[in-house]
């Protein structure tokens, strides 16, 4: 099945860049084979590399008036790149969009050098367009536990399993800070056996694994769930069971959540990423260090992680206030 969908991204690839230059077609297809076997990036990836650099030889193609040849891109001067950047922005193109375009075009650029196909200094000599940093929108304790509380859902009028199983995906969200997609990827494997440990195995992006704390009651809600569900919940399959007994999909307990909103009276902003956002802020102002927090929230780099520190910028000012000897 697997190389089947490789297979079908692979044919959707050359689809995208038909229209290319024959030895840019080529050195494409080379490119996102690269990709493939030593990057080892998923097939909907590598689609969009391939997208957004067919998108800059499009607008590239635009500017000669004919499709462009490797020479061509090898001879590319700083002001194209930036014309070509320019042309994108006239289009409403947002800059985080705009810098994952220019990021797959560096990495096609890197390829051609690789090959001995020229050097392509125009596309690293430019600045990648600015992202203006958006602050996580945390919810306060209170609404974050009404949201994960079981009892929230007492007058929902579904199964009382897919009641009890929202509940503990959501208590997982806000209690241990994971991602949605981390806690829809546990099997019953991870989980410790009952009153045998705290921890849980959490396989976060890329593909890493790190043992992640779990409260009591959230193991509790957990047990709940797994004793109501119809379901065999094999070791090695996902532990969170969609309705017909398959993997359950993210949109589901995003629609759960909006469900609940309503009623609790929350903003559009209360998602259940904003649940892993209010673990982080929460623990931070309860005088959590960053680089604890960083561990629990699975973050390759602290700079990630201190984004935080701008959220909860009071809490920080009152450590400061009650620590420092000359704050009094």
């Amino acid at each position: 099945m697997a190389s089947t969908d490789a297979q079908k991204a692979a044919r959707a690839e050359i689809a995208l860049l038909a229209g290319a230059a024959p030895d840019v077609a080529q050195a494409l297809a080379d490119w996102l084979a690269r990709l493939g076997h030593e990057r080892r990036l998923s097939p909907k990836t590598r689609e969009a590399y391939a997208r957004d650099v067919a998108g800059f030889l499009g607008l590239l193609a635009r500017q000669l008036g004919r499709q462009p040849g490797v020479a061509d891109i090898a001879a590319l001067q700083p002001r194209d790149v930036r014309a070509v950047i320019a042309a994108r922005r006239a289009e409403g193109i947002e800059a985080r969009t705009q810098m994952r375009f220019l990021a797959a075009a560096r990495s096609f650029g890197r390829h051609l050098e690789r090959e001995g196909l020229g050097k392509v200094g125009a596309l690293t000599a430019v600045r990648a367009p600015r992202i203006p940093r958006t602050l996580p929108r945390p919810l306060t304790p209170g609404d974050a536990r009404a949201l994960a509380d079981p009892a929230t859902r007492a007058g929902e009028a579904r199964e009382p399993w897919i009641l009890a199983r929202d509940a503990a995906v959501l208590a997982l969200l806000y209690g241990s800070g994971l991602r949605i997609s981390e806690a829809l990827g546990l099997t019953r494997r991870d989980m410790p056996e009952p009153g045998r440990g705290d921890q849980i195995v959490v396989h976060g992006k890329g593909g890493k694994t790190r043992m992640v704390p779990v409260l009591r009651p959230v193991l509790e809600m957990i047990d709940d769930y797994a004793r109501a569900c119809p379901y065999e919940l094999e070791q090695a399959a996902p532990l969170f069971r969609g309705a017909k007994g398959g993997p359950l999909s993210p949109r589901i307990v995003q629609l759960a959540v909006e469900r609940m909103r309503g009623g609790l009276g929350l903003p559009d902003s209360a998602t259940p990423h904003a649940l892993r956002h209010s673990f982080a802020t929460h623990l931070l102002g309860r005088g959590g260090d960053l680089r604890s927090i960083q561990e629990l929230l699975g973050h390759a780099s602290l700079s990630t992680t201190q984004i935080y520190a701008a959220v909860d910028s009071g809490a920080l000012m009152a450590a400061w206030k009650a620590a420092h000897p000359r704050a009094r």
